[in-house]
């Protein structure tokens, strides 16, 4: 009992950690705690609290927003008196952000679960090349432009980043996630918007707010009339808004690169204020060094016009009546309040180089909720299912199971915690996956301890030999399924990578929860002799099928299969099997009031005039909920430009709106995603499942032969075309989570077929007598109840997902049924099948030599074997 003690403590301390970590798990209200936590309450408190119970009336999904509002310009540093900010350049927000931390739960959940913007923002680099004109030795005058350097870059992108955290601190957003994702690009996550701020905020993030002060040509009228535009000019036109509301146009010859370099760089404040006639003007302040610069310009170019260019725009060109001497100036436009106060934003927070979005997801915060109680209901359905089965066919042992697999939820989501990783949609399809999957190691073992204790060892005996016997079996499955999600992690984006993530730490803590806690307790229950029998039921006995009697015609009926369906999807289908992540264009999902129902042919004829390009519309049923949404795919034309998909889901969304207004539209979601991001999702696609796939042939050429690893690699090969042929015949689109399920594939593939394989090494070296094809049959006979077993729980686990997942995961959940069919099956006809063939009915070499059998690369005249179907007798 002794020995057992340390492992009961680590255990114990273990799940203390992971109970420390979880808690709280969910959210607490952030406004209750801004007042519980506040000291020294004042009348003035008291006036804001109560600003901020009314805002929360009106708005109680924005605490954060409405906590900003309330407090206004007060100063809250008295009430919140042990957080220090000094140095803090805004107080009040490095205040609100620690109280969002204290309130935020353990959980941290996805934008998918909670609703949400995510932006994908790409920086022009080449616009910081600096070009300068040089004379050479020989006299000539030549151009040359200076490129930045790799460090350079990185540190444009981190200003960037700061510049865009600026930004978006006056969004009012708790806990945004703005941070350099690759070598130029933003990814910036914003819970919580609404859909008209979404747009707001998207118009201010990826706006450069260069700011130039240049100067008018002093014959720009009189060159403009003869057509002439002299060097170092261009041709510049302003837009005013008359009394009348007509529009006039002016056209001017301006300077290229601003006046002595005064830039928007200068500016130190702006505001947003009225004109004489009420219309919004924009107030700007300048530092120290931009007012005397700006002061030097003015001072020498009385008389003339200064043209004040906004990102390439020309605003105003006022004539220098006399030299400006305050360091303030103002920006008159055909502007509504609502531009001139995120301009006002943006001139304070200036970028050193333009940003384009090239991605956007969108997800309502409903739907996110919505998303929650189906994934919720999903995991207990899913883990319901799987623990009745367990307990039901392996009585007490079964109980062990269920309790190693509670803790297993229980450590995965304590490591997420402590981690800070995210849990996404796809996350809870992982941590369902794991419910099945875990299940395997059980399996295993308890059916190791059936055939010990069918041996006749005792009890003891049979655990520890079970344990033993089925340790490598577990090792090899694990690993191999480990490199397709360490894989996942580091080539996929977005919701692949949060799936590899959930994958990766439930493998290792189901490692952990099955080999050690299982033994831990089944070994203590023997040690107070309270454990005297362990009984099991058993569904299938010992058979003796001849599996690789179909091999042959099985083989050829896969691969024909897989041509038809295969060659449906890229032949027939065509571009319509790729959803919009691989193509670019945007994938919209909109609620609608289902008494006024529109018929699709209309949807389609109104969402291709507003795209201009092919749209896939089509009505999906959530079958937890049995309500029904409508998903429209709208791909770019072929070769369009990237510029094209901006916008792209608007303009639909607004022509349904116009046309069929009774429907009472209502955005659930947006992904927008550019060309090239899309073809750099299934380039890393690609190259994720190539090196999974070598990296796999390496790992079991090193603990078996070439011809086993090989032979799993094409049945892991087979599955995938195979389930693609059958993914594109039931008309589904390839979309992120889809790869997230064939890699997911990969994994449960091999997991299966390893089991197979390392049975038959092992009958090979305990010498057991017959030809290999016996060998191979009577490997596959012993493993068929563990087959069956591991496949029909995960099946569950997934069934639950594809019913009560919601419609969001469907792809992933339909794509993992299918695979896990074919998974089990090629692990018998293709991968056993190709070992044989490649061999021609000889012994491997791994096994023991047996009299009169004969083995590869040895010849052989005669094998004696057992009648086809019989267990093959030991040496």
């Amino acid at each position: 009992m002794r020995r057992n003690t340390w492992k009961w403590i680590v255990v114990v301390l273990v799940t203390a950690w992971s109970l420390y970590s979880l808690y709280p798990p969910s959210a607490r209200d952030l406004a209750q705690v801004f007042r519980e936590r506040a000291v020294n309450k004042d009348t003035t408190f008291s006036n804001l609290w109560y600003q901020v119970v009314q805002l929360q009336q009106q708005r109680p999904d924005r605490a954060y927003a409405n906590l900003l509002e309330a407090i206004g310009t007060n100063d809250i540093r008295r009430y919140f008196p042990f957080y220090n900010v000094e140095g803090e350049v805004n107080p009040t927000l490095a205040i609100l952000n620690r109280l969002q931390r204290e309130a935020a739960g353990k959980i941290r959940l996805g934008l998918d679960l909670r609703g949400g913007t995510s932006f994908l923002l790409e920086m022009d680099t080449n616009r910081l090349a600096s070009v300068e004109t040089v004379t050479n030795r020989a006299g000539q005058i030549e151009t040359r432009t200076n490129y930045l350097s790799e460090t350079e870059v990185e540190t444009a992108l981190a200003q960037a980043v700061e510049v865009l955290r600026r930004r978006v601190d006056k969004f009012g957003v708790a806990e945004p996630v703005i941070a350099p994702a690759g070598r130029n690009r933003i990814l910036v996550q914003l819970p919580g918007l609404s859909e008209a701020d979404r747009l707001s905020a998207q118009r201010q993030l990826q706006r450069a707010a260069f700011l130039e002060f240049r100067l008018v040509h002093p014959r720009s009228d009189e060159l403009l009339r003869e057509g002439l535009i002299e060097p170092g000019y261009e041709v510049l036109t302003e837009e005013r808004r008359n009394p009348d509301g007509t529009k006039t146009i002016r056209r001017y010859l301006v300077k290229k690169r601003p006046e002595r370099g005064m830039t928007g760089a200068y500016v130190k404040s702006a505001m947003v204020v009225r004109g004489n006639l009420g219309e919004p003007e924009i107030h700007f302040q300048l530092t120290r060094e931009g007012a005397e610069l700006f002061a030097q310009i003015t001072r020498e170019n009385v008389g003339r016009q200064l043209a004040i260019v906004l990102d390439g725009v020309l605003y105003s060109a006022p004539v220098i009546r006399e030299p400006i001497l305050t360091g303030s100036g103002s920006i008159t436009g055909n502007f509504d309040l609502r531009e001139a106060i995120e301009l006002a934003n943006v001139l304070e927070n200036p970028l050193r180089a333009p940003l384009r979005v090239v991605e956007t997801r969108d997800v309502d915060p409903t739907l996110g909720a919505d998303s929650i109680r189906s994934g919720i209901r999903a995991c207990i359905a899913g883990g319901i299912a799987v623990c009745a089965f367990m307990v039901v066919y392996y009585l007490f042992a079964g109980v062990v199971a269920n309790v190693a697999l509670f803790l297993n939820l229980l450590l995965l989501l304590g490591v997420m915690c402590s981690l800070g990783a995210t849990l996404t949609l796809p996350g809870i399809a992982g941590i369902v996956l794991t419910v099945g999957m875990a299940v395997d190691a059980n399996v295993l073992i308890f059916e190791r301890i059936r055939e010990e204790m069918a041996a006749g060892k005792s009890l003891r005996g049979a655990i520890a030999a079970g344990y033993e016997k089925a340790f490598g079996t577990i090792l090899d499955a694990n690993l191999t399924t480990l490199i397709a999600s360490v894989i996942l992690i580091n080539m996929g984006t977005g919701p692949v990578k949060g799936f590899g993530v959930t994958l990766t730490i439930g493998l290792a803590v189901s490692m952990f929860t099955a080999l050690f806690v299982t033994r831990l307790i089944f070994d203590t229950l023997l040690d107070r002799g309270w454990l005297r029998s362990l009984r099991m039921l058993r569904l299938i006995g010992q058979t003796r099928i001849d599996f690789l009697r179909w091999a042959k015609p099985a083989f050829i009926a896969s691969w024909v299969l897989i041509l038809i369906g295969n060659a449906y999807g890229l032949f027939i289908r065509g571009q319509d099997v790729l959803g919009v992540e691989f193509t670019g264009g945007a994938n919209i999902t909109l609620a609608f009031d289902p008494a006024h129902r529109v018929e699709v042919d209309r949807l389609r004829a109104a969402a291709t005039a507003a795209s201009g390009g092919d749209v896939l519309v089509g009505y999906q049923r959530d079958l937890g909920s049995g309500t029904d949404t409508l998903r429209i795919t709208a791909r770019l034309p072929r070769n369009a430009p990237e510029q094209q998909v901006e916008g792209l889901a608007q303009r639909v969304v607004e022509e349904l709106r116009r046309q069929f207004p009774e429907a009472n539209w209502r955005v659930l979601s947006v992904d927008t995603i550019g060309p090239i991001v899309g073809r750099e999702i299934l380039r890393s696609a690609i190259v994720a499942s190539a090196l999974a796939m070598f990296g796999i042939l390496v790992y079991l050429a090193f603990r078996y032969e070439f011809p086993f690893a090989l032979g799993a690699v094409v049945a892991t090969v087979h599955d995938l075309l195979m389930t693609l042929g059958w993914y594109f015949l039931a008309q589904h689109q390839m979309n992120a989570t889809t790869v997230a399920a064939l890699l997911t594939i990969i994994g449960f593939s091999i997991n299966d077929t390893v089991v197979i394989f390392d049975r038959i090494r092992e009958d090979l070296k305990l010498g057991v007598r017959g030809s290999f094809r016996d060998i191979i049959n009577y490997a596959l006979n012993q493993t068929l109840s563990r087959t069956l077993i591991t496949s029909g729980t995960t099946f569950l686990s997934t069934l639950a997902l594809y019913v009560l997942g919601g419609p969001v995961i469907n792809d992933f959940a339909f794509t993992f049924m299918v695979g896990i069919i074919t998974g089990t099956y090629s692990s018998i006809y293709i991968a056993a099948a190709l070992v044989l063939w490649w061999y021609k009915g000889q012994r491997p070499a791994i096994g023991q030599p047996v009299a009169g059998q004969p083995v590869a690369g040895q010849s052989a005249t005669a094998a004696a074997s057992p009648l086809r179907g019989a267990a093959p007798s030991r040496a």
